[in-house]
């Protein structure tokens, strides 16, 4: 997967996709999770923004993440993408998600080329969440800051985008069952919201390549 296919493919029309994805996407059906209250309107969800940082290696594109650290009270120890929540002074979720980033891990904007967005997601925290596609040109130096990122690492593309890496899981929450994406990686263990972003991006980049 090169950059090229990739602005091709965000920039490309994403038929059934769009509009599908979120906590609830994979729930069981009939299931009346938060986040599907929030993508039908029932509630409001507030925006916030993420990066998704590829970054060229000399094996192919990485992904950038970061773990959270584990005393926060969101999310603690948690796989993520750099961002947060649209503040008044964002103009746009790209500026959301390049303020987030740049306080987050330290990577300055002028490393970062924003390409597109994949498709909202929402969250059962109550956010709606833009992510941003970026391509990031090296080298560069990232400075985490220490009390929200633990770490950050990179996860090759091609291994994310493997369908056999991506998986459905189950759990007890809240006395019913539901269903989230995993995509376990060496030590770490990305679920939640950032894989089914992460699925999101296969399935764009997918559709694209089928065309």
């Amino acid at each position: 997967m090169t950059p090229a296919q990739i602005i091709a493919a965000l920039n490309a029309p994403r038929g059934d996709i769009l509009q599908r994805r979120g906590d609830h996407a994979v729930d069981y059906p009939g299931s009346k999770s938060r986040a599907r209250a929030f993508s039908e309107g029932e509630l409001i969800a507030r925006p916030a923004a993420v990066l998704v940082p590829l970054v060229q290696r000399d094996e192919g594109l990485h992904v950038i993440l970061t773990r959270r650290t584990d005393h926060l009270s969101d999310h603690a120890g948690q796989i993520s993408f750099p961002g947060g929540r649209q503040e008044d002074h964002d103009n746009t979720l790209e500026e959301t998600a390049l303020r987030e980033t740049e306080e987050e891990i330290g990577l300055a904007r002028v490393h970062i080329e924003l390409v597109g967005r994949l498709d909202d997601y929402y969250t059962v925290t109550g956010y709606q969440v833009t992510p941003v596609v970026g391509l990031i040109t090296p080298p560069f130096d990232l400075a985490p800051d220490a009390h929200e990122v633990a770490e950050v690492f990179e996860v090759p593309l091609e291994f994310i985008l493997e369908p056999r890496n991506q998986k459905l899981q189950t759990v007890t929450f809240e006395g019913a069952k539901r269903r989230y994406f995993a995509i376990p990686y060496r030590e770490y263990y990305i679920w939640g919201a950032t894989a089914g972003m992460l699925v999101n991006f296969s399935e764009v980049l997918k559709a694209s390549a089928e065309r």
